[in-house]
Order: structure tokens, then C-alpha cells, then sequence
């Protein structure tokens, strides 16, 4: 790289993307920093996102099991009352072992340098770190994200958790209010009622997980209610009072016209995300931003072009693998020059919950809005015989094909959805047609035979037609 700055790369933010950045830079010779505003690496996802929650998931689901032993056949289980304590402790047990990975001496011996501390832009080749000028030829903003915080009257007196308090609670709460209807809103929605919260969600959209099409998002619905979720659709928060004598905390809402009082020990906020952009001085290095986000082209590139942006920053894809896939993007811009572009045309999104949500591509109604023709193929999961084993028969795979059976989009709705959504985005990615996945054999039994099926169905319209029977009739002479 060039010579202008002390070093060749300064990278701010050690979560999934500037940790991937770091690393690669580094193996490949170049000079990097990476500042780290937090105590330790691994960002929002490690510490109090994908880590912890998914971890929280799976105990829950674990108790969930065993309140339903009656339904595989076993006797009934008692199950006591959650220990909180213990939960969180396995939490961060599971964060250790993970966090080691992140450890900052890893990325010292790949030849990085690390450093914990405030940084900010003095001007656009140069940064303040804790009362040191650095300067460096090249930028990664990889600062990530926190949890947007609405002005409802009243919630900051009341009281509230988002994602980043949630995990270290000292106790189950009772009760528990959750304001939001996403991917975070309904885990955690589910997770805390299988532990024995009693939860309500209020979410201003008609359904849960909003951007996914309606009928994948209603088997996330009915997986909720059916765990004693009350899910309230189409509702306005007005305000937040409390806590009161008892430590309750009363949310009013506007639900179908009728105010309504909902009190709750807790309340998690959980409505969508927020760059943290705030004092890094982006003014200063002449670099443009939203509130959404940073101000990125193609490449990544900031309005500074040798200042890039990569994961939550961007104010798009707010995924953790997303931002692993913007890291290599960077490096390829930042350390080779290369114009690589992001195409974000098949990014994943999973909600994990019991059953699950997992999509790529477009949605139904998104195909709809842009005028695209496009076919649907639905295959539920009610005629697969492993679900039928595992008593996990909710659910369905959803296609939506374009011109000659081109997958434009797919979402599954059922058990393990994020895990089957893999042979969709390899095959994608390998340009496989619908013809190889239908004639690929799999295991027996499998849940990924749904997958298997839905992509047979449009060849079986064609080949079991009555055109193909009246050329069999009229070449071989069949009578039936």
C-alpha cells in the first residue's frame, strides 16, 4: 500500500467485520490497527446479540421438550421454576469459549496491531486515539450498531432493557412486555415464555417479521401463540408509566381503536437498530452519513474513497453474516484495489424460532411490487416423514420462480429453516437448476426432502401432463 500514513490500515470496530478485515490484512503483510471502543473483541453479536440469544434459545428449547414429553410417548415431566442465574452462566460460559477465538493476541500473532480505546477523524488521513495522532493510508468504519430507542413518552423513567441488558439479568421477569415485531422481538418473545415469563409483544405492523411474506410469518405467529405468547398485531404504543409499588411497568397502547393498559415487570425494546456513528468525527474527515447509516457506494467506499464502511454501519443487511461478506469486500477494495461490489441480491435472514423463519431472495409480494412474472411452488412440511417423526409438521418451503423456473426467492417456515435454506443458497450460488435439486438423492428421512419436492413440482406439471401422455399414447401405444 502506500507510504502516506504510519500505518497502511486503521480498523474501528472489532466485531464480524472488522475482525475479518484485521485478519485478512494482516496475513497478507499489511499494516493494521484495529481500535476497539469495548473492553474486549467479538462485537454486539459475541457479547449480546447472536451468541447469547441463540444460546438462551436452545435452554429454552430444551425445557419446552421436556414439558412435552408426553407427546413422544414418555411419561409426564415436572419442570420447576427457571433459576435465571444458572441460565446466564451457561450464557457466558458458551461467550468464554467463543470469545477465545477473538482474543486480541490472535490477531496480534497474524501481525495486527490492537489497541482498546476512543478514536475520532481530526481529518481525513489522520485520527485521535486516546490523545495520539495516528494516520494511515486506509479506513475501515466497522463501528456497528445498538438498539434504536423510540421517544414513546415515559419509557426512559420507566425503565427498559434491550438486547445488550437482557442476557445478564439477575432473575426471570414475571413478565414481560416486548415492543417490536422482528427477528429479535419474536426469539426472545418465545424464549422467555418457554422459561415461564408471561409475554405480550406489541407490534405496530398486521404481522410479525413484516418484511417476510405473510404466509411464511404466520407459522412464527402460530408457533408463538402456542407457547402462550400474546402477540398483539397492529397496535400503537402512546406511553410508559411506572414502576409502580409492586415494580410493574404499564405500557398503553392503541389496539383496534380501544386504549388499553398492559403492565409487565419488564420491558425489552426491541424495534429495530441504530449505527453507532456518534463521536468519530466523521465531519471532520469529510465523510457522509444518515441517520440510517454511512453513505456507501458499491465497493463500500464512504464519500472518502479510501475510507470504507463494512457491517452494521451500513444501515442495510444488520446480520452478522452480512457483515463477515462486507469484511471480504473491504479487503478486496482496501488491501488488493480490486472494484468488487456487494450484491446483496441472496443475503439470508433467519428469525430462530420454534418454528424457525429462514429466506433469500425475494419475497412473494416483493416480486409483486416490481412487476416481475413469477410462479410460486408452496410445499408443506406436513408430508415429510421425518417432521412427522419429530411431531414438527408446521411449516413450508415457498418458491418464487422466475422466466424458466429462475429462482428469484425462498423462504421455509418450519423446524431447522435456517439449517435447510443452505442447499438453496449453494445451489444458487452454483447456478444449480431446479432439475439437479429434484434429482439429487437424499437421506431418507430428512426434512431436506421438502426442499427436494418443491423443486420437482414444476417438472412434474410438465412431465406428468396430458401432452406427455398423448405422445407416450400415440409412440409406444399405452392404454391406460
Amino acid at each position: 500500500m502506500g507510504q502516506r500514513g504510519e500505518y497502511d490500515l486503521v480498523v474501528l470496530g472489532g466485531g464480524a467485520a472488522g475482525l475479518t478485515v484485521t485478519a485478512g490484512a494482516a496475513r497478507l503483510g499489511v499494516r493494521v490497527l484495529l481500535v476497539e471502543s469495548e473492553g474486549a473483541l467479538g462485537g454486539d453479536c459475541l457479547h449480546y446479540g447472536c451468541v447469547p440469544s441463540k444460546t438462551l434459545i436452545e435452554t429454552a428449547r430444551v425445557r419446552h421438550l421436556a414439558g412435552r414429553a408426553t407427546d413422544f410417548g414418555l411419561p409426564a415431566m415436572q419442570t420447576a421454576p427457571v433459576d435465571f442465574a444458572a441460565v446466564r452462566q451457561r450464557i457466558t460460559g458458551v461467550i468464554a469459549g467463543i470469545q477465545a477465538h477473538d482474543a486480541p493476541d490472535r490477531f496480534r500473532r497474524l501481525g495486527a496491531e490492537v489497541h482498546f480505546g476512543q478514536a475520532h477523524f481530526v481529518d481525513d488521513h489522520a485520527l485521535e486515539l486516546d490523545g495520539r495522532r495516528i494516520t494511515a493510508d486506509r479506513f475501515v468504519i466497522a463501528t456497528g450498531s445498538r438498539a434504536a430507542v423510540p421517544d414513546i413518552p415515559g419509557l426512559a423513567e420507566a425503565g427498559f432493557l434491550t438486547n445488550r441488558e437482557l442476557f445478564s439479568l439477575e432473575k426471570l421477569p414475571a413478565s414481560l412486555i416486548i415492543l417490536g415485531g422482528g427477528a429479535i422481538a419474536v426469539e426472545m418473545g418465545q424464549a422467555f415464555a418457554r422459561l415461564g415469563s408471561r409475554v405480550t409483544i406489541v407490534q405496530r405492523s398486521r404481522q410479525l417479521l413484516s418484511r417476510e411474506d405473510a404466509d411464511l410469518a404466520a407459522v412464527v405467529a402460530a408457533g408463538l401463540t402456542a407457547d402462550g405468547v400474546d402477540v398483539r398485531l397492529g397496535t400503537t404504543v402512546e406511553s410508559v408509566a411506572g414502576p409502580d409499588a409492586a415494580g410493574l411497568r404499564t405500557v398503553t397502547v392503541l389496539d383496534a381503536g380501544k386504549r388499553l393498559e398492559i403492565a409487565a415487570e419488564a420491558i425489552l425494546v426491541a424495534m429495530g437498530r441504530t449505527a453507532n456513528l456518534e463521536g468519530l468525527g466523521l465531519d471532520a474527515a469529510g465523510i457522509a452519513y444518515t441517520q440510517k447509516g454511512l453513505g456507501l457506494d458499491a465497493r463500500l467506499r464512504t464519500s472518502a474513497p479510501h475510507v470504507f464502511g463494512a457491517g452494521d454501519v451500513t444501515g442495510e443487511h444488520q446480520f452478522t453474516h452480512a457483515a463477515g461478506y462486507e469484511g471480504g469486500v473491504v479487503l478486496a477494495g482496501a488491501v488488493f484495489r480490486l472494484p468488487r461490489r456487494v450484491d446483496y441480491a441472496f443475503m439470508p435472514r433467519c428469525a430462530f424460532t420454534d418454528p424457525a423463519l429462514a429466506a433469500a431472495g425475494l419475497t412473494e409480494e416483493a416480486a409483486k411490487a416490481a412487476g416481475l412474472p413469477h410462479t410460486v411452488v408452496v410445499e408443506p412440511f406436513s408430508g415429510n416423514d421425518r417432521a412427522r417423526a419429530a411431531g414438527e409438521t408446521a411449516g413450508l418451503v415457498k418458491l418464487v420462480l422466475g422466466r424458466r423456473g429462475r429462482l428469484l426467492g425462498v423462504g421455509i417456515a418450519g423446524a431447522g429453516a435456517g439449517e435447510l435454506l443452505a442447499q438453496w443458497l449453494t445451489a444458487r450460488a452454483g447456478k444449480v437448476g431446479l432439475s439437479t435439486l429434484a434429482g439429487t438423492t437424499l437421506p431418507y428421512p430428512t426434512l431436506a426432502e421438502t426442499g427436494k419436492r418443491a423443486a420437482g413440482r414444476p417438472l412434474e406439471r410438465k412431465l406428468f401432463s396430458p401432452l406427455v401422455r398423448r405422445i407416450l399414447r400415440l409412440v409406444f401405444g399405452y392404454r391406460g
